[in-house]
């Protein structure tokens, strides 16, 4: 879709602006920032334009596509009435309602045919709408940009309608117990500001928002206003070109009459305790909290506070290594210290693994804390800290959309590129006496919020807190054939594949190829322990990291060119020469349970549901259980396991290598050296992809949880991978029907936009774990047998059958009638720009790229811009019917109520929706027809499981 075309689409349905104000009309002139000597040395062009709104264009030197970001200073910061949290989250989803003119489907038309990777989110200080394109784009997205944000139009009923799905969205998150723990952290450190409450706002006002149809117009009409709002606009750009379309199409954008005082908070009186009941299981938790100065490139306390906390409190500390590996008293140990606009809180988290020993735990803490305004941090410790910082923030931004990301989020402080580097210029300019003076200052007990959460009674007097003055400061073979993708990035990545995963798990010891992964790159060598690598590693922001998946194990290293030698030397033996050390596999192994145990099977009821989809459709095969394993296999698995898999996987003859960057001779010599040292050997053989019959019929597996929502997967395997003839024509079919986030998926459109019962609703016809933090497929989880899914996000317990009836007569729909010409067009147009948008990063380059070798494939975006433009709708269609189905599949469904649920799947009756408001009365019909559609579900193929009994061996 050329861009002529997707102006004349726009055209079609709204009215051309008025052209760019005069240059004498301009309250600024275009002013361009001097090129600095800071972490990002561009030159950018900023203006300001009369109405207030402030531009600022960043050409990065990366072709072909363009960031916009579009931050608006309107966070949970701006609720300041009593009742009306949650609003400038809810405006974050009521912006994409349309306008008169643009309606929802219309916008989303616009982005799909530009292929616009896109979306929102918002902070305590900030809502940012960014979209990703091409540059021949720009115009068309400024334009349409500028309608929603100007003319935005919503009816009360839509309103009813996203409020249902903003409560969907809490009822998602309320299943993780550190999000709850947060929230009421806050509630108990803040009596006046706003950051009393998250972002997400309070249950009783999210539930009441269908009732503030009113007030919603006076939130946007405060806020969205241009004085408050910046746009970003970064990657192959012309900066003159780039401000004069922003002053055509946004230039008589009208200022807000309305000006609002944010409170003040008044100084804390702590300390503080609260204590959180949590119904469901959970290992405890404990957060200690501290009133921290607000983001400042002038004052140095808040860069300090900053620093602090992440060097003695982060992965890389002193204290995470003695409390999570020597002691293993926690699971998790990391700090939190957002930059607010008004003083925050800075926090420190903390997962125990014993509720007895919460108290311990807590006073490690602050007896850290105390010692930090006793003794300030050593020159060496504050330089590595800074190392890493600055390498870290480089090794990130590697594209334009990292980078126009990252400057947003310091842009909109003070509307301003200078920001960042300011900001990072300040960070390293720190001494130790600053962040001593810092420690002094605010870590003190009046500002001490201390949080504990529990489904089980903590110790005696946890909630007596002991002020810091009571803690004493204490001391404490053949030549291997390298994929090489070179690139004048100075950041390495390099990546290492074998043929190991969890269906080479011996039967009864299930985990064992994710646990001996963990071991090869979190447990030492036989030359260095964990925190000596660690402490060599990280002022470098060097990482060497393992995924493990079903078919293969990943090694992943990433450093600064410069820093090349030290990876090798340090990381390297992880892999060949590693320790085993038996308290090293308690730790990993207790980690790996936990991960299983809490952090999947009870705090993340989607991630539940996908899994035990897979081990349901692949019943019988290798394929059934999680990589992460079962408790069974868990508890069976002893460090002699470990070092036999370790003999039989990881050998010369099993390894797959790329590397990409800045590459010279030495760097390849040096891998070819480290890995001649590997055993000889062919490892593991490919296993056959298993050939699962399907069922016959629906087979349902409830799964029976004390939650507030219910969960739903369903699907079934396919044959179809990469290698597929009819790989691209069902790839277009599942992004038609809604792949994650998409702008163009129908199911999400019938079942979030139009009825408002979820969150979303999305297909794959590839394993997409971690779908909720992922926008994107993960690279290097190859796998010869895939699987169709739908994906139906959390809904009302009332309305799940019916969410599910909407979800096969969508799919079956599909199969009956094809897409049309227009609709696989459209698609086809953006997936073809969209591939792009899945690498943009080197790293993901290079996985893709050995994906492709793994797979016998070419490489992935010109295999599939070849094949989706020779596809046909004839084609797409013909592939529909022959790998898709409605009548034989597995579905999971997550639920509390699971008795009632099976009597209605039984009876071929779901219940009615109830609206909230006035529907269509075309939706009502439809609902009619679809409600009674037979299931024809047979109790044999009901069966309900407990939670506990899940992936229990």
């Amino acid at each position: 879709m050329r861009l002529s075309m997707v102006l004349a689409l726009i055209s079609s349905i709204m009215p051309v602006f008025a052209g760019a104000a005069a240059d004498s009309e301009s309250g600024k002139m275009a002013v361009t920032v001097p090129k600095e000597n800071g972490l990002l040395p561009f030159r950018a062009t900023e203006k300001q334009l009369p109405n207030g709104l402030k531009v600022i264009v960043i050409p990065t030197g990366m072709p072909n596509l363009i960031s916009l970001q579009i931050p608006v200073k309107t966070g949970s910061r701006n609720e300041i009435e009593a009742g009306k949290s949650g609003f400038a989250h809810f405006f974050e989803h009521l912006m994409f309602r349309g306008t008169k003119e643009i309606s929802v489907d219309k916008y989303g038309e616009i982005l799909a045919r530009a292929g616009v990777h896109s979306g929102a989110y918002t902070t305590e200080d900030l809502t940012n709408f960014h979209m990703t394109f091409f540059k021949e784009d720009l115009e068309s997205m400024l334009q349409v940009e500028a309608q929603r944000f100007q003319n935005l139009w919503f009816s009360e009923n839509d309103f009813k309608t996203e409020a249902k799905a903003i409560l969907g969205e809490y009822n998602k998150n309320s299943t993780h117990p550190l999000r709850r723990l947060l929230a009421d952290a806050h509630e108990a450190a803040f009596q006046k500001h706003p950051y009393r409450h998250m972002p997400l706002g309070f249950l009783q006002d999210i539930e009441d928002m269908p009732n503030q149809y009113a007030y919603s117009k006076v939130f946007f009409e405060r806020w969205y206003r241009p004085e408050y709002t910046s746009i970003v606009i970064a990657g192959d750009v012309n900066p003159e070109k780039a401000i004069a379309l922003v002053e055509k199409y946004w230039g008589k954008w009208q200022q807000g009459k309305e000006r609002v005082t944010i409170p003040v908070e008044p100084t804390p009186t702590g300390p503080v305790y609260k204590p959180v009941i949590w119904s469901g299981a959970t290992l405890p938790y404990v957060t200690v909290s501290f009133h921290a100065p607000a983001f400042s490139v002038e004052n140095k306390e808040h860069a300090a506070i900053k620093l602090l906390f992440s060097m003695v409190f982060g992965e890389d500390s002193e204290l995470h290594e003695r409390l999570q590996q020597r002691e293993q008293k926690v699971d998790e140990l990391y700090d939190f210290t957002p930059s607010n606009l008004d003083p925050g809180l800075a926090t420190v988290v903390a997962r125990v693994k014993k509720p007895e020993d919460v108290i311990y735990v807590r006073n490690a803490i602050l007896e850290k804390m105390a010692d930090l305004a006793q003794n300030p941090i050593s020159e060496k410790e504050l330089a590595d800290a800074k190392s890493k910082h600055r390498y870290g923030l480089i090794r990130r931004l590697d594209n334009t959309e990292e980078i126009a990301a990252t400057l947003t989020s310091y842009i909109h402080y003070q509307r301003s590129y200078a920001t960042f580097n300011q900001f990072q210029q300040l960070t390293d300019e720190l001494r130790p006496s600053d962040l001593q003076a810092a420690a002094k200052k605010y870590l003190r007990d009046e500002g001490m919020v201390v949080t504990t959460m529990s489904n089980a009674a903590l110790p005696t007097g946890v909630g007596q807190l002991p002020g810091l003055a009571s803690f004493k400061k204490t001391n404490t073979a053949s030549k291997l054939n390298i994929l090489v993708q070179a690139s004048s990035l100075p950041q390495i990545n390099f990546k290492l594949i074998f043929n190991a995963g969890s269906v080479h798990d011996p039967m009864g010891k299930e985990g064992l190829a994710a646990l001996t992964a963990a071991m090869l790159a979190s447990a030492g060598s036989t030359e260095y322990k964990t925190d000596e690598i660690r402490q060599t590693l990280s002022p470098l922001a060097a990482s060497f990291s393992v995924q493990t998946d079903k078919e293969m194990t990943s090694f992943t290293g990433s450093v600064h060119k410069d820093n090349w030698e030290t990876l090798m030397r340090v990381a390297m033996p992880q892999l060949l020469s590693p320790s085993f050390r038996e308290e090293d596999f308690v730790r990993l192994k207790d980690a790996q349970k936990t991960a299983l145990l809490v952090d999947l099977k009870r705090n993340n009821d989607e991630e539940l549901a996908k899994e035990a989809l897979q081990s349901m459709a692949f019943s019988g095969s290798a394929f059934a259980h999680p990589v992460l394993g079962t408790v069974k296999g868990l508890d069976s698995i002893t460090l002699d396991d470990v070092r036999q898999f370790w003999k039989q996987a990881y050998t010369q003859g099993a390894i797959q290598a790329g590397i990409a960057g800045d590459v010279n001779e030495s760097m390849l010599d040096s891998l070819q050296q480290a890995l001649s040292k590997l055993p000889q050997g062919r490892g593991f053989a490919r296993i056959a992809a298993p050939v699962i019959p399907r069922h016959e019929g629906l087979a349902v597996q409830i799964i029976q949880k004390d939650n507030r929502s219910t969960a739903i997967s369903l699907g079934f395997p396919i044959q179809v991978t990469r290698s597929h003839p009819d790989f691209a024509a069902l790839w277009l079919a599942k992004t038609w029907l809604g792949e994650h986030r998409s702008s163009m998926g129908y199911l999400a459109k019938r079942i979030r936009e139009v009825r408002g019962l979820n969150y979303g609703t999305y297909a794959y016809i590839e394993a997409f774990p971690k779908g909720m933090s992922e926008f994107l497929p993960i690279a290097n989880r190859a796998r010869q047998a895939q699987l169709f899914e739908i994906w139906i996000r959390p809904t009302e317990p009332e309305n799940a059958d019916m969410a599910l009836r909407i979800s096969l007569s969508e799919l079956d729909k599909l199969i009956q009638q094809g897409l049309s010409k227009e609709q696989f067009e459209m698609v086809r147009d953006y997936l073809m720009k969209n591939v792009f948008m899945m690498m943009m990063r080197q790293d993901q380059q290079l996985a893709y790229a050995m994906d492709a070798q793994w797979q016998g494939t070419p490489e992935f975006t010109q295999m599939m811009r070849t094949q989706l433009s020779k596809l046909r709708v004839e084609d797409v269609n013909a592939a529909i019917k022959r790998h898709l189905n409605v009548e034989n599949m597995s579905i999971v469904i997550v639920a509390k109520d699971t008795a009632n649920l099976k009597e209605r799947l039984l009876a071929d009756r779901p219940l009615p929706i109830k609206y909230d408001v006035a529907q269509p009365k075309e939706l009502l019909e439809e609902d009619r027809v679809i409600g009674q559609r037979k299931l024809n579900i047979k109790a044999s193929s009901i069966n309900i499981l407990p939670v506990q009994q899940v992936f229990a061996e």
